[in-house]
């Protein structure tokens, strides 16, 4: 398995999706993270994160709270913004990394 580092340092877009499974909203983005995943396809990397079950991650990250959606390229941290968003809101902060 590859480690963190190695994915978010690809020169694709890697979307990283910071969430806990008792918060609602982030079960709400889970099918439009589907949908972004297949409309994008290999455009975009997508990566979840549960914050319960690495707190180290959260941290590092200064996720505050969930769902945090963070965009890494080239390993560099490019956007990050907590909260629900809508699919093309996420095509369109993907396809302008």
């Amino acid at each position: 398995m590859s480690s963190f580092d190695e994915i978010i340092n690809k020169d694709k877009p890697v979307l990283v999706d910071f969430f806990a499974t008792w918060c609602g909203p982030c079960q709400t983005m889970s099918p439009i993270l589907k949908q972004v995943k297949d409309e994008l396809g290999e455009a975009v990397s997508i990566i979840k994160i549960d914050v319960d079950k690495n707190k180290a991650f959260a941290t590092k990250f200064q996720v505050r709270g969930v769902p945090t959606f963070m965009l890494f390229k080239n390993g560099k941290q490019v956007w990050k913004q907590a909260g629900l968003l809508t699919k093309n809101e996420l095509k369109q902060k993907i396809s302008n990394a």
